[in-house]
Protein backbone atom coordinates (compact mmCIF):
# COMPACT_ATOMS: atom_id res chain seq x y z
CA UNK A 1 0.00 0.00 0.00
CA UNK A 2 1.02 3.50 -0.35
CA UNK A 3 0.37 4.66 2.58
CA UNK A 4 3.24 2.54 4.14
CA UNK A 5 5.65 4.20 1.57
CA UNK A 6 7.03 6.82 3.69
CA UNK A 7 8.64 6.51 7.14
CA UNK A 8 6.37 8.40 9.13
CA UNK A 9 3.30 6.67 8.08
CA UNK A 10 4.72 3.43 9.76
CA UNK A 11 6.04 4.70 12.82
CA UNK A 12 2.06 6.35 12.89
CA UNK A 13 0.84 2.78 12.44
CA UNK A 14 3.37 0.94 15.17
CA UNK A 15 2.21 3.84 17.10
CA UNK A 16 -1.30 2.91 16.86
CA UNK A 17 -1.16 -0.93 17.09
CA UNK A 18 0.78 -0.47 20.27
CA UNK A 19 -1.69 2.07 21.83
CA UNK A 20 -4.74 0.40 20.45
CA UNK A 21 -3.57 -2.92 22.40
CA UNK A 22 -3.38 -1.41 26.13
CA UNK A 23 -5.50 1.51 25.69
CA UNK A 24 -8.91 -0.41 25.27
CA UNK A 25 -7.83 -2.98 28.14
CA UNK A 26 -7.28 0.19 30.18
CA UNK A 27 -10.51 1.36 29.23
CA UNK A 28 -12.41 -1.17 30.82
CA UNK A 29 -10.96 -1.28 33.97
CA UNK A 30 -11.95 2.64 33.85
CA UNK A 31 -15.53 1.76 33.15
CA UNK A 32 -15.99 -0.47 35.60
CA UNK A 33 -13.99 1.50 38.12
CA UNK A 34 -16.25 4.31 36.81
CA UNK A 35 -13.34 6.72 36.55
CA UNK A 36 -13.73 7.03 32.69
CA UNK A 37 -12.76 11.40 33.23
CA UNK A 38 -9.73 10.46 34.82
CA UNK A 39 -8.56 9.66 30.85
CA UNK A 40 -9.72 13.41 30.04
CA UNK A 41 -7.98 15.27 33.39
CA UNK A 42 -4.58 13.43 33.07
CA UNK A 43 -4.84 14.77 28.90
CA UNK A 44 -5.07 17.91 30.32
CA UNK A 45 -2.51 17.47 32.84
CA UNK A 46 -0.07 15.85 30.29
CA UNK A 47 -0.56 19.30 28.55
CA UNK A 48 0.60 21.33 30.78
CA UNK A 49 3.45 19.30 30.98
CA UNK A 50 4.34 19.53 27.42
CA UNK A 51 3.96 23.87 27.99
CA UNK A 52 6.34 23.55 31.12
CA UNK A 53 9.20 21.99 28.92
CA UNK A 54 9.02 23.87 25.99
CA UNK A 55 8.68 27.05 28.04
CA UNK A 56 11.68 25.56 30.69
CA UNK A 57 13.50 24.73 27.07
CA UNK A 58 13.08 20.80 28.60
CA UNK A 59 12.17 18.03 26.05
CA UNK A 60 8.17 18.28 26.08
CA UNK A 61 7.23 15.02 25.30
CA UNK A 62 9.25 13.77 28.41
CA UNK A 63 8.08 16.50 30.80
CA UNK A 64 4.16 15.71 29.65
CA UNK A 65 5.51 12.21 30.54
CA UNK A 66 6.15 12.87 33.88
CA UNK A 67 3.91 15.32 34.74
CA UNK A 68 0.93 12.87 33.43
CA UNK A 69 1.85 10.35 36.46
CA UNK A 70 2.25 13.29 39.12
CA UNK A 71 -1.54 13.99 38.12
CA UNK A 72 -2.22 10.68 38.40
CA UNK A 73 -1.12 9.68 41.98
CA UNK A 74 -2.65 13.37 42.93
CA UNK A 75 -6.15 12.01 41.22
CA UNK A 76 -5.77 8.90 43.42
CA UNK A 77 -4.66 10.67 46.55
CA UNK A 78 -7.50 12.76 46.11
CA UNK A 79 -10.08 10.44 45.46
CA UNK A 80 -9.04 8.73 49.15
CA UNK A 81 -9.90 11.82 50.40
CA UNK A 82 -13.17 12.40 49.34
CA UNK A 83 -14.66 8.64 48.86
CA UNK A 84 -18.11 9.81 48.93
CA UNK A 85 -17.50 12.42 46.00
CA UNK A 86 -15.18 10.79 43.23
CA UNK A 87 -15.95 13.16 40.91
CA UNK A 88 -14.41 15.93 43.05
CA UNK A 89 -10.40 15.18 42.52
CA UNK A 90 -11.01 14.97 38.86
CA UNK A 91 -12.46 18.17 38.67
CA UNK A 92 -9.74 19.71 40.89
CA UNK A 93 -6.93 18.41 38.89
CA UNK A 94 -8.72 18.94 35.29
CA UNK A 95 -9.28 22.37 35.86
CA UNK A 96 -5.87 23.06 37.71
CA UNK A 97 -4.20 21.32 34.63
CA UNK A 98 -5.99 23.07 32.08
CA UNK A 99 -5.18 26.17 33.94
CA UNK A 100 -1.28 25.72 34.25
CA UNK A 101 -1.13 24.98 30.65
CA UNK A 102 -3.21 27.92 29.19
CA UNK A 103 -1.04 29.90 31.38
CA UNK A 104 2.02 28.40 30.70
CA UNK A 105 1.15 28.30 27.01
CA UNK A 106 0.93 32.55 27.11
CA UNK A 107 4.37 32.63 28.09
CA UNK A 108 5.90 31.05 25.01
CA UNK A 109 4.50 32.90 21.44
CA UNK A 110 5.82 30.83 19.01
CA UNK A 111 3.96 27.39 20.47
CA UNK A 112 0.61 27.28 18.26
CA UNK A 113 2.00 25.18 16.00
CA UNK A 114 3.40 22.64 18.12
CA UNK A 115 0.53 22.60 20.25
CA UNK A 116 -2.06 22.03 17.56
CA UNK A 117 -0.21 18.50 16.98
CA UNK A 118 -0.79 18.33 20.51
CA UNK A 119 -4.19 18.83 20.67
CA UNK A 120 -5.54 17.40 17.58
CA UNK A 121 -2.70 14.95 17.04
CA UNK A 122 -0.75 13.97 13.93
CA UNK A 123 0.68 11.70 12.08
CA UNK A 124 3.66 13.25 11.29
CA UNK A 125 4.02 14.16 15.18
CA UNK A 126 5.55 10.45 16.03
CA UNK A 127 8.93 10.68 16.52
CA UNK A 128 11.38 7.71 17.39
CA UNK A 129 12.09 8.41 21.12
CA UNK A 130 7.44 8.93 21.64
CA UNK A 131 7.64 5.12 19.38
CA UNK A 132 10.11 3.60 21.66
CA UNK A 133 8.17 5.24 24.52
CA UNK A 134 4.73 3.46 23.76
CA UNK A 135 6.86 0.16 23.39
CA UNK A 136 7.89 0.51 27.10
CA UNK A 137 4.10 1.80 28.16
CA UNK A 138 2.43 -0.83 26.02
CA UNK A 139 4.83 -3.91 27.22
CA UNK A 140 4.76 -2.46 31.16
CA UNK A 141 0.78 -2.23 30.66
CA UNK A 142 0.59 -6.02 29.49
CA UNK A 143 2.55 -7.49 32.21
CA UNK A 144 0.73 -5.36 34.56
CA UNK A 145 -2.63 -6.48 33.42
CA UNK A 146 -1.31 -10.25 32.94
CA UNK A 147 0.19 -10.98 36.42
CA UNK A 148 -2.32 -8.87 38.42
CA UNK A 149 -5.53 -9.87 36.56
CA UNK A 150 -7.26 -11.58 39.58
CA UNK A 151 -6.01 -8.79 41.78
CA UNK A 152 -7.14 -6.10 39.58
CA UNK A 153 -10.55 -7.74 39.20
CA UNK A 154 -11.04 -8.09 42.94
CA UNK A 155 -10.19 -4.02 42.75
CA UNK A 156 -12.22 -3.35 40.45
CA UNK A 157 -15.47 -4.48 41.33
CA UNK A 158 -15.27 -4.86 45.25
CA UNK A 159 -12.82 -2.49 46.72
CA UNK A 160 -13.68 -3.08 50.04
CA UNK A 161 -14.12 -6.78 50.14
CA UNK A 162 -10.68 -7.09 47.87
CA UNK A 163 -9.43 -4.99 51.22
CA UNK A 164 -10.81 -7.30 53.70
CA UNK A 165 -9.04 -10.09 51.54
CA UNK A 166 -5.08 -9.30 52.05
CA UNK A 167 -5.12 -7.23 48.42
CA UNK A 168 -3.14 -3.77 49.14
CA UNK A 169 -5.52 -1.88 48.02
CA UNK A 170 -3.85 1.31 48.02
CA UNK A 171 -0.31 0.25 46.42
CA UNK A 172 -2.79 -1.38 44.07
CA UNK A 173 -4.57 1.48 43.36
CA UNK A 174 -1.83 3.94 42.82
CA UNK A 175 0.18 1.43 40.71
CA UNK A 176 -3.08 1.67 37.78
CA UNK A 177 -3.42 5.27 38.46
CA UNK A 178 0.53 5.63 37.23
CA UNK A 179 -0.28 3.23 34.21
CA UNK A 180 -3.18 5.57 33.45
CA UNK A 181 -0.93 8.06 33.75
CA UNK A 182 1.74 6.56 30.93
CA UNK A 183 -1.15 5.37 29.13
CA UNK A 184 -2.82 8.48 28.25
CA UNK A 185 0.41 10.41 27.82
CA UNK A 186 1.69 7.95 25.29
CA UNK A 187 -1.41 8.19 23.07
CA UNK A 188 -1.49 12.23 22.97
CA UNK A 189 0.95 12.10 19.58
CA UNK A 190 -1.85 9.67 18.10
CA UNK A 191 -5.18 11.13 19.10
CA UNK A 192 -4.26 14.61 20.61
CA UNK A 193 -5.41 16.09 24.33
CA UNK A 194 -8.82 16.48 23.60
CA UNK A 195 -9.58 13.23 22.32
CA UNK A 196 -7.22 10.93 23.93
CA UNK A 197 -10.14 9.73 26.20
CA UNK A 198 -12.20 8.59 23.13
CA UNK A 199 -9.50 6.25 22.57
CA UNK A 200 -9.72 4.76 25.68
CA UNK A 201 -13.17 5.21 26.66
CA UNK A 202 -15.12 4.02 22.80
CA UNK A 203 -13.51 1.03 22.22
CA UNK A 204 -14.46 -0.26 25.84
CA UNK A 205 -18.09 1.31 26.36
CA UNK A 206 -18.72 -1.27 23.03
CA UNK A 207 -17.02 -4.04 24.28
CA UNK A 208 -19.48 -3.79 27.86
CA UNK A 209 -22.18 -3.38 25.47
CA UNK A 210 -21.78 -6.30 23.76
CA UNK A 211 -19.66 -8.86 25.75
CA UNK A 212 -21.03 -11.23 28.35
CA UNK A 213 -17.47 -11.92 29.99
CA UNK A 214 -14.92 -9.98 31.10
CA UNK A 215 -12.86 -11.89 29.02
CA UNK A 216 -14.94 -11.10 26.06
CA UNK A 217 -14.84 -7.59 26.95
CA UNK A 218 -11.38 -7.30 26.83
CA UNK A 219 -10.62 -8.93 23.36
CA UNK A 220 -13.81 -6.99 21.75
CA UNK A 221 -12.11 -3.78 23.09
CA UNK A 222 -8.80 -4.51 21.59
CA UNK A 223 -10.09 -5.73 18.14
CA UNK A 224 -12.49 -2.59 18.22
CA UNK A 225 -9.38 -0.12 19.14
CA UNK A 226 -7.15 -1.59 16.79
CA UNK A 227 -9.30 -1.55 13.50
CA UNK A 228 -10.89 1.79 14.70
CA UNK A 229 -6.77 3.11 14.70
CA UNK A 230 -5.99 1.75 11.77
CA UNK A 231 -8.78 2.74 9.34
CA UNK A 232 -8.27 6.48 11.10
CA UNK A 233 -5.16 6.99 10.24
CA UNK A 234 -5.77 5.60 6.86
CA UNK A 235 -8.42 7.90 6.14
CA UNK A 236 -6.87 10.57 7.79
CA UNK A 237 -4.04 10.23 5.54
CA UNK A 238 -5.82 10.36 2.81
CA UNK A 239 -8.17 13.00 3.41
CA UNK A 240 -5.66 15.37 5.60
CA UNK A 241 -8.09 14.99 8.37
CA UNK A 242 -6.73 15.02 12.17
CA UNK A 243 -5.77 11.68 13.09
CA UNK A 244 -7.47 12.15 15.93
CA UNK A 245 -10.69 13.37 15.31
CA UNK A 246 -11.17 10.73 12.24
CA UNK A 247 -10.46 8.23 14.63
CA UNK A 248 -12.75 8.98 17.72
CA UNK A 249 -15.65 9.42 14.83
CA UNK A 250 -14.67 6.15 13.45
CA UNK A 251 -14.97 4.54 16.89
CA UNK A 252 -17.86 6.59 17.27
CA UNK A 253 -19.42 4.61 14.52
CA UNK A 254 -18.54 1.70 15.92
CA UNK A 255 -20.06 2.03 18.88
CA UNK A 256 -23.89 3.32 17.40
CA UNK A 257 -24.06 0.25 14.74
CA UNK A 258 -23.08 -2.25 17.99
CA UNK A 259 -25.92 -0.85 19.69
CA UNK A 260 -28.25 -0.36 17.00
CA UNK A 261 -27.37 -4.14 15.92
CA UNK A 262 -27.62 -5.19 19.29
CA UNK A 263 -30.94 -3.38 19.96
CA UNK A 264 -32.20 -4.90 16.40
CA UNK A 265 -31.19 -8.35 17.25
CA UNK A 266 -32.83 -8.47 20.68
CA UNK A 267 -35.60 -6.91 19.12
CA UNK A 268 -35.88 -9.75 16.47
CA UNK A 269 -35.65 -12.47 19.44
CA UNK A 270 -38.35 -10.85 21.40
CA UNK A 271 -40.37 -11.15 18.36
CA UNK A 272 -39.40 -14.77 18.05
CA UNK A 273 -39.77 -15.95 21.51
CA UNK A 274 -43.21 -14.30 21.82
CA UNK A 275 -44.03 -16.39 18.47
CA UNK A 276 -43.04 -19.58 20.04
CA UNK A 277 -45.14 -19.20 22.96
CA UNK A 278 -47.59 -18.11 20.90
CA UNK A 279 -47.44 -21.36 19.12
CA UNK A 280 -46.98 -23.31 22.00
CA UNK A 281 -50.06 -22.29 23.65
CA UNK A 282 -52.10 -22.89 20.18
CA UNK A 283 -50.82 -26.23 20.25
CA UNK A 284 -51.87 -27.19 24.05
CA UNK A 285 -55.14 -25.82 22.75
CA UNK A 286 -55.77 -27.81 20.28
CA UNK A 287 -54.55 -30.81 22.38
CA UNK A 288 -56.54 -30.14 24.89
CA UNK A 289 -59.86 -29.79 22.60
CA UNK A 290 -59.16 -33.15 21.34
CA UNK A 291 -58.37 -34.61 24.71
CA UNK A 292 -62.31 -32.62 25.79
CA UNK A 293 -63.60 -34.52 22.45
CA UNK A 294 -62.30 -37.65 23.11
CA UNK A 295 -63.55 -37.87 26.77
CA UNK A 296 -67.32 -36.70 25.50
CA UNK A 297 -67.26 -39.69 22.73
Amino acid sequence: MAVFEYEFMQRAFWAGGLIGVIAPILGVYLMLRRQVLMADTLSHVSLAGVALGSVMNLDPVICGFVIAIIGALLVEQLRRNYLTYSEVPVAIIMTSGLALAVVLMSLKTNLSKTFSSYLFGSIVAVSDMQLWIMAAVCVIGLIFFIVLRRLLYNLTFDEETASIGGIQVKSLSFAFAVLTGMTVASAMPIVGVLLVSALIVLPAALALRLSRSFAAAILIAIVTGLIGIFSGLTTSYHLNTPPGGTIALILLVFLLIGISAQKLIGRYNRKRHRKEIKQQRATLFIHSRENTTHEIQ
